[in-house]
């Protein structure tokens, strides 16, 4: 980074308008894509964080088990702010959310990814408490409130922080991680999307990545050899990947 990106990470001893390496503390908040500003930022809307959409991110893209989209007319967070949830936190609001069994069954997946992110305010950048908002112009500011950045996977793995929820994503739902990225990775290679053809080949691609621990170069090499890359197929009419 340089020295006008490690003031927006809040980390000192950068000076020059050159990109130089860093490296960070032990201690540090920062770990790997979870905590890179541009995802922090696309996964916000525009005045708040959305920790729906950072837990869907991270469904989508890095364990590659996408929720199905949400109801028609779901009213937005920001409308359970009345009476006694007018100064809820985010967090609290999600688990009155979630009360709906039809909003619970999607959510449990999210909530708990997005939430560990709530750290990081809508533009990326580090806080300790999730900051009040005045709902309208001339009223009075909502108190701070601490973060809670603790959460249970479906899958049962706990974490307290968002660098814990990285350890899990590494580690427990690694195999995850790579079948995700290999499904992703193969499709831009092959400007289609997956068939049921291609799942041996996932298969395969995946053991090998295990294999090399995960090197990218690894990846490439068993893409660009895979029989799908390699060759062309008749017809078009396979049945679609599941």
């Amino acid at each position: 980074m340089n020295e006008s990106l490690a003031k927006f990470y809040g980390i000192e001893g950068v000076h020059g308008g050159d990109m130089q390496k860093v490296t960070l503390p032990e201690d540090s908040h920062r770990k790997g894509i979870l905590t890179h500003g541009s995802v922090l930022l696309v996964t916000s809307n525009p005045t708040r964080t959305s920790p729906v959409k950072r837990g869907l991110f991270i469904l989508e893209n890095l364990l590659g088990t996408p929720a199905p989209p949400a109801p028609p007319n779901v009213p937005a967070l920001e409308e359970s702010k009345s009476g006694d949830m007018k100064n809820a936190s985010l967090r609290e609001i999600l688990e009155f959310h979630r009360r709906e069994p039809m909003c619970a069954s999607c959510h449990s997946r999210m909530d708990p990814l997005g939430l560990a992110l709530e750290n990081y305010n809508a533009i990326g950048q580090f806080r300790e408490m999730e900051w009040g908002m005045p709902e309208h112009r001339g009223r009075e500011a909502e108190p701070d409130k601490a973060i809670d950045p603790t959460g249970v996977l479906m899958t049962g793995e706990k974490f307290e922080s968002v660098i814990q929820l990285a350890d899990v994503l590494a580690n427990e739902r690694r195999d995850d991680f790579y079948r995700c990225l290999t499904e992703k990775m193969l499709v831009f290679a092959l400007g289609r999307g997956l068939t049921s053809t291609d799942a041996t080949t996932v298969d395969q691609i995946v053991s090998q990545l295990k294999t090399d621990e995960g090197r990218m170069q690894s990846l490439i090499g068993s893409i660009i050899r895979s029989v799908p890359f390699t060759h062309v197929p008749k017809s078009d009419s396979v049945a679609a990947y599941p």
